[in-house]
């Protein structure tokens, strides 16, 4: 349906499970031909692609604007020219895929549902890099606007694309279900509604799919009063009433400085009023057509909502029909609908903060972190402020720039996983993973009776917990035995589901940790391992206690010694990058800490095993919640002794013992946690992906038992980049 005339304008397949199923299998029989051909000739594909989208460019933006409803100047000047932009770029990524990437392949068949907002630019951020790498494509577009998608395919076909290398299945959302859910489906890559998001993370827990969701937003548009107000008004324009609204990352709430706040609301109001609703055809259309009667009934009801609550709601004019005015809210509450629902259309609010810890503290005020967009003079403000503002991407004196060069992506949820940029082109691409020869096994049921005889030895002292960098006694007041091969060696406290939650506070506390210097970390870090290396027949006689064979013992310490020093070592040295974006703007691609990092470690090398989780981590700025082996979780406990006398700051380590899956269940479902690591069972992996969708945490599952940790692969930068996020900050720069 034309949403500006109401008209069907085509009928489009109503695609079902077989569809999708053979479209896997057409995607998985092309996928190794596709893989095999060098990186020089995949990208002739990409840039065969580019090419006959720009010879069709006047012809997918008039279908564009017909099927979605934007305005022509918009389907014309920058959807269609980033659609080329895309497939240009990651042609490039194609040619030098083996030089940047060592050692990486790409993920296999890639299952990818996609928005109606920006129907063909959004097939080019995920096709583009997921063809580029290897991978083979089935590609679902939203049921409101399939034509452009359909369109596309014709022209790969016209292009000489290869035969099942790109596949469209057209359909609602039960056809999306079935795509992201078919077991022939190695990567799922979504863009869409948080709700959405959250059961995509459900249906595919424990399955191994990698997945990358590109979710809701409700980003704040901070204007400080030294700002250019003129531009910040037409910032305004550019962010929450291009595309009617209908934009992720739009700036939907104004958050002004009260000095400012009636003069930039009177210049808003002005501009409001003169913005021209209509005729998407008509290249003097400032706001087109919302998509969909059933998105215009949404907007329409939310700001009813809002309107019972008491706002002010200030509108422009719009005719009959699929139709929305620019809408400017004042006298809004924090907690009010239209301040914290995404509405997904032209409505924006407007409140005044006093000081910038106000700005900082209001933008951060909701579960969302995509994107921001920051207004001042003073580039040392806007700096500080982007780098405290929690989101994935962040606009300086500018607002809803996109380029290929650029990753795009957001924080909590608003989802994980970037597109665009070296971020993107990596989720597309998969390093080697590890395969147990024997699946680890479920540990053995806590013993919490009194032990019969406990070893007397030089080593042995009562075990506590470790939080907020202090000894504490669990809240169950009981311990487990730990067993050796000659009987009990000792007893370690019966954490529980409050010792979790007291950690996890504990490390928020420590959120200074995060601020400090790369270098000021890798200090604390060489000195703990300074520290260690003073107690080394301590920590192997601890592993000796537990069965382990003397030389067994020493190479485990040894290991976790050197580890410390790498990872202390890399600490100043795993940086971002500078992207070459938009003329007179360059992009910032800063490593930013996940916060609160929950670590479930293997089984097996207790002391190793938790040195090569939390080191990466905490290196990285992250504060975190470990929960050691529970069969030997002695040698994690002998360690907080070290971190007390290494100038660690309370709470950026915290060690709770006891049952793992009861443990590891908290942290899956405590929305304080940003990131979650676990290493053990197939059946725990699965719990940990289905509970850990609540927040949409980052988490990363193996097989406890599949990784040689003495190895390399104990160690390395995947580790660092699990443990960080990229926030991309777009800078004016040049003329």
């Amino acid at each position: 349906m034309n949403p500006a005339t109401g008209e069907t304008i085509a009928r489009v397949s109503q695609g079902a499970e077989a569809d999708v199923s053979a479209a896997v299998k057409a995607a998985r029989t092309a996928q190794a031909k596709w893989a095999a051909l060098p990186g020089h000739e995949r990208a002739k594909h990409l840039y065969a692609l580019a090419r006959h989208v720009q010879q069709h460019a006047r012809f997918l933006a008039v279908l564009e604007t017909i099927d979605n409803g934007k305005p022509i100047r918009e389907s014309r000047d920058i959807d269609i020219p980033l659609v080329a932009r895309h497939f240009y770029h990651h042609a490039g990524w194609a040619e030098i895929l083996a030089d940047e990437f060592p050692g990486a392949g790409p993920q296999g068949v890639c299952g990818q549902v996609i928005p109606w907002n920006f129907p063909l630019l959004m097939l080019a951020w995920k096709v583009a890099p997921a063809l580029a790498a290897g991978n083979t494509v089935v590609l679902k577009p939203a049921e409101y606007t399939p034509l452009t998608a359909l369109a596309f395919a014709e022209i790969a076909r016209e292009a000489g694309l290869p035969k099942g290398v790109l596949n469209i299945v057209t359909g609602d959302g039960t056809t999306g279900a079935a795509l992201t859910g078919h077991p022939g489906i190695d990567k799922v890559a979504f863009t869409g509604s948080t709700a959405v998001g959250r059961v995509i993370r459900r249906q595919i827990a424990g399955s191994g799919k990698a997945l990358t969701l590109e979710l809701g937003g409700k980003s704040p548009f901070i204007v400080f009063a030294d700002a250019d107000l003129d531009a910040a008004v037409e910032g305004v324009v550019e962010s929450i009433w291009f595309n009617q609204g209908q934009v992720c990352s739009a700036g939907s709430r104004i958050l002004v400085a009260e000095a400012v706040s009636a003069r930039f609301t009177d210049l808003l109001k002005r501009r409001m009023a003169r913005l021209r609703v209509g005729d998407p055809m008509d290249k003097s259309t400032d706001i087109g057509a919302i998509v969909h009667p059933v998105q215009l009934a949404r907007i329409t009801d939310l700001v009813e909502k809002g309107r019972a609550e008491g706002v002010a709601i200030h509108q422009g004019e719009a005719p009959a029909g699929c139709f929305y005015p620019p809408t400017l809210v004042t006298g809004v509450e924090p907690a009010s609908i239209l301040a914290t629902e995404e509405i997904f259309g032209p409505v924006v609010t407007l409140t005044p903060f006093r000081a910038p810890e106000d700005a900082v503290a209001l933008a951060n005020n909701t579960r969302y972190g995509l994107a921001a967009s920051i207004w001042s003079e003073n580039i040392n403000l806007a700096l500080d402020v982007a780098g405290r503002v929690r989101a994935g991407v962040v606009w300086i004196n500018s607002a809803n720039l996109f380029d290929a060069g650029a990753g795009f992506g957001g924080m909590r949820e608003s989802g994980f996983g970037r597109e665009g940029g070296r971020e993107g082109m990596s989720a597309y691409l998969k390093l080697a993973v590890p395969k147990a020869k024997k699946p680890e096994e479920a540990p053995a049921a806590l013993d919490a009776s009194p032990a019969e005889t406990l070893p007397a030895s030089a080593i042995d002292r009562t075990a506590k917990l470790y939080i907020g960098g202090k000894q504490a006694r669990p809240d169950s007041g009981y311990s487990y035995r730990v067993e050796g091969p000659k009987g009990t060696v000792g007893l370690a406290p019966l954490g529980s589901r409050k010792d979790i939650r007291n950690a996890v506070e504990a490390a928020h506390g420590a959120k200074g940790w995060g601020a400090q210097t790369g270098h000021n970390r890798a200090q604390v870090l060489y000195y703990l391992a300074e520290n260690l290396s003073a107690r080394v027949a301590e920590f192997e006689d601890r592993l000796r206690s537990f069965g382990q064979t003397a030389s067994a013992a020493k190479t485990e310490v040894e290991t976790a010694l050197r580890r410390i020093f790498w990872y202390a070592a890399q600490a100043d040295k795993f940086d971002g990058a500078v992207h070459s974006t938009k003329s007179a703007h360059v992009t910032l691609a800063m490593h930013e800490p996940l916060g609160v990092v929950g670590l479930v470690c293997p089984t097996a090398l207790p002391l190793l095993g938790l040195v090569s989780l939390a080191l990466p981590a905490v290196a990285m700025g992250n504060r975190v919640v470990v929960v050691p082996s529970q069969t030997h979780p002695l040698a994690a406990t002998d360690l907080y002794q070290v971190f007390q006398t290494s100038d660690l700051p309370g709470g950026v380590i915290n060690i709770v013992t006891g049952e793992r899956e009861v443990l590891t269940k908290t942290l899956a479902e405590h929305d304080d946690v940003d990131g979650l690591w676990y290493f053990g069972t197939g059946d725990g992996a699965k719990a940990v992906e289905t509970a850990s969708a609540g927040n949409l945490k980052q988490t990363w599952c193996e097989e406890g038992a599949a990784r040689n940790w003495l190895s390399a692969e104990g160690q390395g930068r995947n580790f660092l980049t699990r443990a960080t996020q990229v926030k991309n900050i777009w800078v004016p720069y040049g003329e």
